[in-house]
């Protein structure tokens, strides 16, 4: 990508009209803005004047904190503003006119601003909802004034608008807030998303080998720390917008081939319980787990391919609500979980291993149901695009 040319194809560079001392994330305005232009290919320009009259331009009012998905939204459609109050946040100039009107405009100075021609005022107070398909959710994301008493509350909104809306039940409902203490605590201190993956997966490391020797509650407690910062990594760069490449690798990666050696040395300890499968029920377990894990995984990357990167459980409401519960790691540990409070972790990995091949048909259905209905001449949308 050239530089200073955005996602849309359009040369575009950002201004943050104003200054503003307040500090979020351990980010100053201009430190924050910057980080999500260059996310974006755009370039971080001094002032207004700076970006030539044939160029559009991103204006950020630095009284303002909102959410990076409003930053890619505006980016979308040139001539949109979004306000709060009547004044402009947020917005996309066409041209070096509408820069200067509406950079006018957030410094309250008297003008055309919000009056030019063929401009699209989005006011926050009227609710708008947009699709933000990198988290799997439609929603009014944040926008704040940017004070230093209100810092907390904005850290909160962005941290809570970094979360997938898409995902399973315990990081949805349980870990939230555990995670928002220790993503303030990463941030404050400087500790970069890698060094949190880093540490997560060794607890990963080491909750696998408490499963194979039948340390089966110090596993689990172990794995819960993990767990935990599997979430941390990801809020912790969503919100200083520190994505990178290889970090979402080692993330995904992790999170990818571990639970299949969870399964397995979970079956190995159960000799020291003195409930050892015979190696018939051994393989069938092993059978269904290990290959429903991998054929479910097949089943999501071909509905991707197929659908032109729209994840399977984001087609309709009912594969959004079934990946709260789906054989994944976090609901395989809740049956886990319940199995060892009547210390029977033998049945508890059956009762996955069911769970699992129950799963794994249920999105072999919809896969087929998908092929059948684009067969037919329909095309595969999300539910959250809608309006």
């Amino acid at each position: 990508m050239a530089q200073g040319e955005n996602a849309v194809g359009g040369p575009t560079v950002a201004v943050v009209v104003g200054h503003n001392d307040v500090v979020l994330w351990g980010l100053s305005v201009t430190e924050r803005v910057g980080r999500i232009a260059r996310a974006s290919g755009l370039e971080l320009a001094a002032q207004v004047s700076a970006a030539t009259p044939e160029s559009g331009t991103i204006l950020a009012h630095a009284d303002f904190a909102w959410d990076p998905s409003w930053f890619r939204h505006v980016l979308a459609h040139p001539g949109m503003v979004l306000t709060l109050g009547g004044v402009p946040a947020l917005a996309h100039a066409r041209s070096g006119e509408e820069a200067a009107a509406l950079a006018a405009a957030m410094r309250g100075e008297a003008g055309q601003g919000l009056a030019l021609p063929g401009l699209q005022v989005l006011a926050f107070e009227d609710g708008p909802t947009i699709e933000n398909k990198q988290l799997r959710k439609r929603e009014t994301p944040f926008l704040m004034p940017l004070r230093a008493d209100n810092v907390r509350a904005i850290e909160r909104a962005s941290y809570f608008g970094a979360y997938k809306g898409v995902t399973d039940i315990l990081t949805k409902y349980l870990w939230p807030e555990w995670a928002l203490v220790l993503t303030r605590i990463c941030a404050r201190w400087r500790v970069t998303p890698n060094m949190v993956t880093f540490v997560g997966a060794v607890f990963c490391v080491v909750a696998t080998v408490l499963f194979a020797y039948g340390h089966y509650w110090a596993g689990m407690a172990t794995g819960l720390v993990f767990m935990v910062l599997d979430t941390v990594d990801g809020k912790l760069a969503r919100c200083t917008i520190t994505s990178s490449a290889w970090g979402n690798v080692f993330d995904h990666g992790m999170d990818l081939i571990h639970p299949p050696f969870w399964w397995w040395l979970w079956a190995t300890g159960l000799a020291s319980w003195g409930l050892a499968y015979d190696d018939t029920t051994f393989w069938w377990i092993q059978g269904v787990i290990q290959l429903g894990y991998w054929v479910q995984r097949a089943i999501e990357g071909i509905f991707m391919r197929m659908a032109g990167g729209l994840h399977i459980h984001v087609w309709t409401r009912f594969d959004s609500w079934f990946r709260l519960i789906t054989a994944r790691r976090n609901p395989n540990m809740v049956i886990l979980f319940v199995a060892m409070l009547f210390a029977r972790p033998d049945i508890g990995l059956a009762v996955v291993a069911a769970w699992t091949g129950l799963s794994c048909a249920i999105h072999a259905v919809r896969l087929v149901q998908a092929l059948v209905y684009k067969a037919r001449g329909g095309q595969i949308t999300s539910w959250l695009a809608e309006g």
